[in-house]
């Protein structure tokens, strides 16, 4: 069996985390030493005890914690040298299903499965073939940066968070190529919890749709007013008032269509790169 990384994994994801922290701007809430309020009042609770305040976590609570619920959770005694490390400090970033999903994300093509952050028989079997575990360290950090970077608190938390996967990249890579790591830095705003319940929305098409209707019904509407300058044409003063309304009518349709359709390809192109950040993409 090959030896654990665990503990050396851990004493660098405490590093990151800190100590006790309350952002107003950090969806995770009162969190100490990375574990969030509602996570500890779920841990107390499924063994039968009263909540408190999580400043008040022990040390063994806090090493149950992050045993069961983030390296079991990411099977990390199963996982390559520094994959471990880098899928585990995402989990407890993020979640141990998101962490899951960038490991997927970076496996492609070999992995072919959904991206449903469940580490099941084909994400381990697209893992074993994959024998450059250092480049993928790097697919995935990379994939946990393009999720990081769709989220609406990136602009509060975006130094810190950048800054740690740059270390965790570092650090994972090393234990993937036999070297020594780093030790593990604590950079604020790097502890802020990054959910995906705070991505950014895809922006909408509608405004390009109701803008190319309009273009599209102002483009009729001057090809009424051709026919009925075609009808005045022995009216010569009529006729050229009409045609005078038609060109005008006709170019603020044309351009309303041009640029509905051209905000419509934006918001699509914008709306696929969110869906390739959050892995919702279609295989």
């Amino acid at each position: 069996m090959a030896v654990s990384r665990e503990k050396e994994s851990l004493a660098r994801v405490l590093a990151h985390e800190g100590g006790y922290s309350n952002h107003p701007a950090d969806p995770g809430g009162p969190t100490m030493k990375g574990v969030t309020q509602r996570v500890y009042d779920g841990y107390r609770k499924g063994r039968g005890l009263a909540t408190q305040p999580v400043k008040g976590i022990t040390t063994d609570e806090l090493n149950a914690i992050y045993d069961h619920q983030y390296w079991d959770a990411v099977q990390g005694d199963a996982l390559p040298a520094g994959v471990d490390y880098v899928l585990f400090d995402g989990a407890v970033n993020s979640g141990p299903s998101r962490s899951i999903m960038w490991l997927q994300q970076a496996l492609r093509p070999a992995y072919t499965g959904r991206i449903d952050g469940v580490l099941g028989m084909g994400t381990l079997a697209a893992l074993k073939a994959d024998t450059n575990n250092d480049a993928l360290i790097d697919r995935i950090c990379n994939a946990r940066m393009a999720f990081l970077k769709h989220l609406g608190t990136f602009a509060t938390f975006g130094n810190g968070w950048t800054a740690r996967v740059r270390e965790v990249r570092a650090i994972g890579q090393a234990w993937a190529t036999g070297q020594v790591p780093q030790v593990a830095n604590f950079i604020d705003g790097g502890q802020a919890k990054a959910f995906v319940e705070d991505a950014a929305a895809a922006p909408s098409t509608a405004p390009a749709d109701g803008v190319i209707g309009a273009g599209a019904g102002g483009l009729g509407v001057s090809g009424m007013l051709q026919d009925l300058q075609n009808q005045l044409s022995p009216m010569s003063y009529g006729s050229e008032f009409i045609m005078k309304i038609v060109v005008v009518l006709a170019i603020v349709s044309a351009v309303l269509v041009c640029g509905g359709a051209g905000y419509r390809w934006y918001a699509n192109r914008q709306a696929k790169r969110l869906a390739a950040a959050l892995g919702t993409a279609p295989v």
